[in-house]
Formats: structure tokens, C-alpha cells, sequence
């Protein structure tokens, strides 16, 4: 098992559906991704790089991109969303569109391998 899947484990079957769905579009995106860490958090990682995390905090499940460009690259597709400087905020009754999902890493795995 690895961070993420240790991470997962620990909750409720509704929030570990939705999590576990925008991690499986995650690694569609980028199967190269890995289980790892970034900036504490359990995250998938790309080239030792944090590529993406999704945590349940106690308000709500909050995706984080590990770059603020991603989000604005993301554009209408958050919509409706409550976005911050490097945060995206859902419940999950209302879920991150898919396509958002695929634009965030999609933008971030090219910042990745830029750099």
C-alpha cells in the first residue's frame, strides 16, 4: 500500500468513492503518477513532484494542484467551485467536474515536466 491508499483507508465510504474517482482520473491522465507526499499531504507525484492531492477536511474534500496556474489554467471548468490560491473546495454531493480534474493535472504535469 502506499501513502495514498493508507490514506484512503481511514474514511467514510462516500468520501473515499469520490476521492478515489478523481485519483483514477488523475492516473488516466498520467499513469507514470506514483503514491507519495507533498507538502505533508498523501499525494500523487510525478518525477519526485507533487502532482496532486485530494483530502477530506472537516468542511469539505479540498483538491489541491500544487500551483496556483493550475487553477486559473482550470478556468470555467471550476465554476460554482470555491477556489483559493492553491486550493479547490467541494462537498461531495457536488463533485469536481471530471474534465476539471483532467485540465489541472494535464497543466501541472507539463509544469512539471518543464522544469
Amino acid at each position: 500500500m502506499g501513502t495514498i491508499d493508507d490514506y484512503l483507508a481511514g474514511l467514510t465510504p462516500d468520501d473515499r468513492a469520490v476521492i478515489e474517482h478523481v485519483y483514477e482520473i488523475a492516473r488516466e491522465i498520467e499513469p507514470e503518477a506514483e503514491q507519495g507526499n507533498g507538502y505533508g499531504m498523501p499525494a500523487l507525484t510525478l518525477r519526485g513532484k507533487p502532482l496532486l492531492s485530494v483530502m477530506r477536511a472537516k468542511k469539505h474534500i479540498g483538491v489541491y494542484p500544487f500551483s496556483p496556474d493550475a487553477i486559473v489554467a482550470a478556468g470555467a471548468r471550476l465554476d460554482g467551485l470555491d477556489t483559493a490560491k492553491g486550493t479547490i473546495r467541494f462537498q461531495p454531493a457536488a463533485p469536481i467536474p471530471d474534465d476539471a480534474v483532467r485540465a489541472l493535472v494535464e497543466f501541472r504535469r507539463d509544469q512539471i515536466a518543464g522544469s
